[in-house]
């Protein structure tokens, strides 16, 4: 039988030492099928809690461990903490994992460390105490204490709602599995959700409810440009009440996604094109009804479905980050039409990637009017747009407006 400990291993080493998200880790990496669950399961655990697991090592190991051992540990600790495995499996997996890395001088180690670890209290200062506990930076947690006072650990700790899966046709024959309605039709979320050939066909597709309620405030027309369209869910949803899209994307393998998704989707009025939406393209100057802008961004309203975008985002990231949605807006501005309007979404919780991006436009652009949407998905009305959380959203953090041109 496996090392139970080994595939989780070679897919999180990817991410932590080599840079791969983990979704792409997972994908190319060889895994006992039988166990290929757990696996995952132990993957985004790891990462989910990793400030956690640190935190239990830096407390009981006199130096820092090299980043195997460490990595081992993690692992460990998550099946014996957050899984309630048996402490011999696990140590004695652990041990024989390193010895098969060449790590064998570091065995005796691992043994000891995870025969006679204990848990360390949590940090006397609150804001260090919700890092701990809720696997967080501590520059988010202090950002969101700021702008949400009580509501921030329920951000941080509400986990994913499960598998959110909309449906073009067919799902009646789905529903008798325990799933959770949304408010939009066709969409239900599902703790368990296995693939089948009907995916291929078309019949549904996965996109999260984020993702949808975005789609859901577009207003139906004739042209709509998706600015920022990879992997290609929202364009292929707004292809439904839209005459025509054009999905523009920055990277060509990134169209190539997009070109997949529609091809297997079956939308025929979805045209993908190669293209930066920081760069102003004549032939676009207003010629769409609609503009939908769904920018790069910190990614904080969706860490509880991607948890390795914590580990290399940076409290410095966050000016760089608004200056390239303004410029987005900005730029994609000139491509809507008298009356027509100009979408602005993220994945982001963070007031200064939302509200203050949107006030920072309407400052500036004077020819547009804020006419902030409304959506039958749990929300906030903010000053300047719809936010939605995860405690209050079905596990959702985006953030979305809109803008009618004059």
């Amino acid at each position: 039988m496996t090392n139970p400990l080994a595939d989780p291993y070679f897919i999180l080493a990817k991410v932590y030492s080599g840079g791969k998200y983990l979704k792409q880790a997972i994908a190319e990496t060889p895994v006992e099928p039988l166990n290929k669950a757990r696996t995952v399961r132990i993957c985004y655990g790891v990462l989910e809690k990793d400030i956690y697991l640190s935190y239990i090592i830096s407390g009981n190991a006199h130096s820092t461990p090299k980043a195997a051992i460490r990595l081992i540990l993690k692992i460990a600790l998550y099946m014996l903490e957050c899984m309630g495995k048996h402490d011999y499996m696990v140590v004695d997996s652990a041990v024989e994992l390193a010895k098969k890395l060449g790590k064998g001088g570091a065995a005796g180690f691992v043994n000891s460390f995870l025969r006679s670890y204990t848990l360390p209290a949590l940090p006397e200062k609150a804001d260090e105490a919700l890092s701990v506990s809720c696997s967080a930076p501590l520059w988010l947690v202090k950002r969101l204490k700021r702008s949400y006072k009580g509501e921030a650990k329920d951000i941080l700790s509400t986990p994913s709602s499960g598998l959110s899966v909309r449906f073009v046709r067919g799902e009646e024959r789905c529903l008798s599995s325990p799933h959770t309605d949304t408010p939009f039709k066709g969409v239900y979320i599902f703790p368990n959700f296995v693939r089948d050939e009907s995916f291929f066909a078309g019949d549904y597709t996965f996109q999260s409810v984020g993702s949808v309620a975005i789609c859901n405030v577009v207003s139906p027309c004739e042209n709509l440009l998706d600015a920022c369209a990879a992997p290609g869910g929202k364009s292929v949803y707004l292809a439904e009440k839209c005459k025509k899209v054009v999905a523009c994307e920055l990277h060509p393998h990134r169209k190539e996604l997009i070109d997949d998704y529609v091809r297997r989707m079956g939308a025929k009025n979805v045209f993908a094109e190669v293209g930066d939406a920081t760069v102003f393209n004549p032939s676009f100057e207003g010629a769409f009804d609609g503009v939908l802008c769904d920018c790069p961004c910190s990614g904080t309203g969706v860490i509880n479905e991607n948890p390795d975008i914590l580990l290399n985002r940076k409290e410095e990231d966050i000016a760089s980050l608004t200056a390239t949605q303004l410029a987005i807006l900005d730029n994609c501005s000139r491509y809507v039409k008298q009356g027509g309007r100009l979408y602005y979404s993220t994945c982001s919780v963070l007031p200064e990637e939302n509200d203050s991006v949107a006030y920072a436009f309407a400052a500036a652009h004077p020819e547009f009017e804020l006419e902030i949407p409304s959506s039958p998905l749990a929300h906030k009305k903010t000053k300047y747009g719809l936010q939605f959380l995860p405690h209050i959203s079905l596990g959702a953090g985006f953030f979305v407006t809109a803008f009618k041109r004059k």
